[in-house]
């Protein structure tokens, strides 16, 4: 395993022991600059619009993002390792008000 792997594992493991969202933002607060923190929660919202059967145009207006940028999500959506289809599951009854 490369050590770039190893370093990930742990972070990933870290992530695992946080207990709330308020810990999150604090722990993404620290980690990431803002710019890296809204790209991610960009495609975050993205993926939820897709699983809500929006089409690409749809989310491209409703957000500001290039169709190329859903098309990007869709693409980790649907051909991804499943981390998206996976929290999307888990948290399905967080998202389901954002369909307005």
């Amino acid at each position: 395993m490369k050590e770039t792997d190893k370093l990930a594992d742990e972070l990933y493991t870290a992530i695992t022991q946080l207990q709330s969202a308020e810990e999150a933002k604090l722990f993404f607060a620290d980690l990431c600059t803002p710019q890296e923190i809204h790209g991610m929660a960009e495609r975050w919202r993205i993926a939820i619009y897709l699983k809500q059967d929006m089409s690409y145009r749809e989310i491209s207006a409703k957000t500001g993002v290039s169709v190329t940028t859903v098309g990007r999500v869709a693409r980790a959506l649907n051909y991804g390792d499943g981390g998206y289809e996976l929290l999307l599951n888990r948290t399905e009854h967080l998202h389901t008000e954002q369909k307005s």
